[in-house]
């Protein structure tokens, strides 16, 4: 087996995803124009990762609209994508980070900052995993292209800008999960939960509805009664001012039922103090179980698991109560079957049920060319004979046929994605591009 990368790939890898990281490319919506969808800071992002395509001998391209964009190297005329994101999720106001998430530190051999995990160094990854192919003169048998999205930590809108205006991959991976590979992924279900407002109590809380809030705070009249009842419950909380701030812990959406979700816990304690048929429905029911068992009963298959459901923010005002969830569904579940079970049970709190998005479950045989070849180039480099496994989390390769999640953390990689100090250890971010590197000489060379 030959080896591809070599330490100026290395080299050349982290200097471009610390330029990168550099790039605060969170949603903004309130900064959205013609050519930036999602705001300026966005389409920089995409503008900055062509730059580096085009300098390492990529044809490039960018949606005149700013919805996303590639690189290509190969002809013929089967596709091989690689598909990544650019967008990163928000560093909140920065508390909990040892360092700017948006300056790269490396210290110990860790690179620092948000995107490090994902998406953007594995993106490098596999981008110079392919340019290391390509200086030892290896020929492709057809196009490879990266594709870059840039709406991947909400609700996908570039990719379906991409699939209605370009063509579609003949197979590819996205680097933006774990090995050894991911064959099938959970239907993911977004919904927000609608109710009637209350002069009672105001309430703002919660961010991306695949995060679990790690702070919920609440300030008005009944701060003091709400602190009492956290004590008693038990819960940790931290005082900003005149607001009582619950703690939490922050975990990605697909596993919920690992994380503590500060907006559940506040609801506890209000629902302790006032009489709110909204509130009560996380403050009575849900409560702190994170599998919607409470909800709609107990969600599983044998394929792959329990349901998961994420009360990722809360918004209650004298005009409307806003819950926003987010579902991650078994692969055999009918969504139908679960939004009726949903629609019935908050009736009882007068919510209504309101979906916002839907992502259909990924699935690609175990026997297929594709799954076959990257599974055994994993195991003979690792010696890791760990099943391909079937996961809640979404990535792009859902969003094409034939295309699964590969890589690009280890099973023993610390995660830290959509968390303060993200980071990834160099040595694994090497020993990702040889398995990139080889995997895509197997499916791909001459």
């Amino acid at each position: 087996m030959k080896q591809f990368v070599t330490q100026k790939h290395h080299e050349e890898a982290v200097e471009a995803l610390k330029k990168l990281i550099r790039v605060p490319s969170v949603l903004d919506e309130s900064d959205s124009g013609k050519g930036h969808p999602f705001g300026k800071n966005v389409v920089k992002a995409l503008d900055q990762v062509l730059e580096i395509c085009a300098g390492i001998g990529f044809r490039t391209f960018k949606d005149p609209e700013g919805y996303y964009a590639y690189a290509e190297v190969g002809e013929g005329e089967d596709l091989f994508a690689i598909l990544c994101h650019m967008d990163v999720v928000p560093a909140a106001d920065q508390k909990g980070w040892n360092t700017d998430p948006f300056d790269p530190v490396i210290k110990d051999g860790v690179i620092y900052g948000r995107g490090s995990q994902d998406d953007k160094g594995p993106s490098m990854a596999a981008l110079y995993a392919v340019k290391a192919l390509m200086d030892d003169g290896v020929e492709f048998n057809q196009r490879i292209r990266f594709i870059f999205g840039s709406d991947e930590e909400n609700l996908w809108r570039c990719m379906e800008k991409y699939n209605e205006k370009e063509e579609s991959a003949t197979a590819g991976i996205a680097p933006d999960h774990g090995f050894p590979l991911t064959f099938a992924e959970k239907g993911l279900l977004q919904a927000y939960l609608i109710g009637p407002g209350t002069d009672k109590i105001t309430v703002n809380a919660g961010g991306a509805l695949n995060v679990v809030p790690d702070t919920a705070p609440y300030e008005g009249e009944y701060v003091e009664a709400v602190k009492e009842a956290l004590d008693k419950l038990g819960f940790s909380y931290e005082m900003e001012g005149n607001a009582v701030v619950v703690q939490g812990k922050s975990v990605h959406a697909k596993d919920a039922p690992e994380g503590t979700n500060a907006i559940t816990r506040l609801a506890m304690a209000l629902s302790e103090v006032v009489d709110f048929a909204p509130l009560n429905f996380l403050g009575k029911l849900v409560q702190e179980n994170a599998t919607g068992e409470n909800v709609v009963g107990k969600t599983q298959d044998e394929q792959s698991g329990e349901l998961t459901m994420n009360f990722a923010s809360l918004t209650i005002s004298p005009e409307e109560t806003k819950i926003g969830v987010d579902m991650r569904l078994p692969v055999t579940v009918k969504k139908e079957d679960l939004e009726e079970k949903i629609a019935t049970k908050v009736k009882e709190y007068d919510l209504t049920y309101q979906e916002f998005d839907w992502l259909d479950s990924l699935y690609v045989p175990q026997d297929s060319t594709l799954v076959k070849t990257l599974l055994a180039t994993y195991r003979e480099m690792t010696g890791d004979m760990t099943e391909p496994e079937i996961s809640g989390g979404a990535t792009f390769a859902r969003t094409m046929k034939n295309c699964v999640a590969y890589g690009a953390m280890f099973e023993d990689t610390p995660d830290f994605m959509h968390q303060a100090n993200e980071q990834w250890e160099l040595d694994q971010m090497y020993k990702a591009m040889d398995i990139y590197a080889e995997s895509i000489y197997r499916l791909c060379a001459k």
